[in-house]
């Protein structure tokens, strides 16, 4: 690694990043079903029809995964809660064990002197509750409150930082209208819905948190820079459009309370009836704001309906995801929150990192791509802080190789190799690199 910990703020915090479905086995512990457990088993959803049951067996393991946080010098583990293995209704009862399980969790890290911080939702909602609608439907807020009062009750008074969603473009776009992920719809008025929801259960369970005390509050947003194809005004509004949809409609309701005209422009006559009102709810003031950053996107105009562009070929190189490699949209989007959104809140990044092939051979994984990865996009946030942005923390993504949703279990985003026969862990080069980095 080109860094070291003195090349960052005194008080700025490292980590590393997982989510609960991908990692911990839910086939475990008295876990309810989830849609994700239901489009995992619909043919042609998932490579090879893979799931969640087993991933990485975390939920066995967690101890010695643990250990390898501590072991590279890491401040902080940015984990996800399950809804459904808290509640397999998604309401109702409780399944004591899941309660349980996050308790040892959460004092494994303490014992450790790792920060835990916690996102509450990680894309895996109960079955029984996407029956009823899921995120198209408004009581989600209510249910989502619901389950974050169980669950923070337990385990709230040792949070280093809670988020209440990871990725709201994902929960509501990816799975609504692009239906690459669970639910697996693609419908325009369950898309609008899903995006209005997704921001209105945020809010109720911010304002469930308050209610118990809670600081350190704040919310996870995945953005990709958007770069036009062309130099034409048509490219420029279809980049606009797509700016809006991914990035400024999530961040323009948490913290402006309004959402970018050019997309209500498409989504309005599909919204939720009276929707304006709900911005006192989604906007509950935050302590810090989170950013997962990967990649950018080339786009262009297409024909047909609205949002009418599509994503072109870019000419950067690209990691085992297709995805182009751009640093430099990091400290960009770093810099547009703290002057545009959100000021001298604290940003984080708090997902970044890359997939690859990576083959165990004799001598472990020797990804020298993903520690340049890393060293590059870091150099981006000291390029953030040096012009003024208050980034006071970097979560790699991930920890472990896991399940990668659709994907399966083909992409290898980890730190440390697993073997997915054995689940034999492995730290990688880029494992030992970092590790250097932080404590020597």
């Amino acid at each position: 690694m080109q860094f070291t910990r003195k090349d960052f703020p005194e008080d700025f915090l490292f980590g590393v990043a997982t989510s609960s479905y991908q990692i911990e086995g839910h086939a475990f512990g008295g876990a309810g079903r989830t849609h994700w457990d239901d489009f995992a088993a619909t043919p042609g959803n998932v490579v090879r029809a893979e799931n969640g049951d087993r991933a990485c067996d975390h939920y066995h393991r967690y101890e010695a995964d643990l250990d390898l946080v501590k072991a590279a010098g890491l401040d902080a583990y940015r984990f996800s809660t399950s809804w459904a293995r808290v509640l397999p209704e998604g309401r109702g009862a409780v399944n004591q064990a899941g309660l349980d399980f996050y308790d040892r969790l959460t004092d494994a890290m303490l014992e450790r002197g790792i920060k835990p911080c916690a996102t509450l939702y990680h894309w895996e909602l109960p079955s029984a509750l996407a029956d009823l609608g899921g995120w198209r439907n408004r009581d989600v807020a209510h249910w989502f409150g619901e389950f974050t009062e169980v669950l923070m009750k337990r385990i709230g008074d040792r949070m280093h930082s809670v988020a209440p969603i990871n990725e709201p473009w994902c929960v509501a776009w990816l799975s609504h209208f692009m239906g690459l992920q669970a639910p697996g719809i693609r419908d325009i008025r369950a898309t609008a819905r899903a995006m209005h929801h997704v921001l209105l259960a945020h809010g109720r369970a911010i304002e469930v948190m308050r209610g118990f005390g809670m600081t350190n509050l704040g919310g996870v947003f995945n953005m990709e820079w958007a770069t036009p194809a062309d130099d034409t005004e048509d490219a420029r509004h279809a980049t606009e459009l797509y700016d809006g949809i991914y990035n400024r409609w999530f961040t323009g309701g948490v913290f402006k309370g309004e959402y970018p005209q050019i997309v209500l422009d498409g989504l309005e006559p599909h919204m939720p009836a009276n929707w304006q009102d709900d911005f006192g709810l989604i906007t509950q003031k935050l302590d810090w704001c989170g950013l997962n950053y990967y990649t950018r996107k080339v786009i262009a105009p297409s024909k047909g309906p609205w949002p009418s562009l599509q994503e072109v070929e870019g000419p950067l190189p690209k990691t085992f995801m297709d995805w182009e490699i751009y640093p430099q949209g990091l400290s960009q989007f770093l810099t547009r929150l703290a002057t545009e959104y959100t000021g001298d809140l604290p940003l984080y990044v708090t997902e970044n990192g890359m997939a690859a092939p990576d083959p165990l051979v004799a001598g472990g994984v020797d990804d020298q791509d993903r520690i340049a990865y890393l060293d590059d996009h870091l150099a981006e946030v000291r390029k953030a802080i040096a012009g003024g942005a208050p980034v006071k923390g970097y979560f790699a993504w991930s920890l472990l190789d896991n399940y990668e949703w659709s994907l399966g279990y083909e992409k290898r985003f980890g730190l440390v190799h697993v073997d997915f026969d054995t689940l034999e862990r492995t730290p990688k080069a880029s494992y030992h690199a970092l590790a250097r980095a932080l404590t020597e």
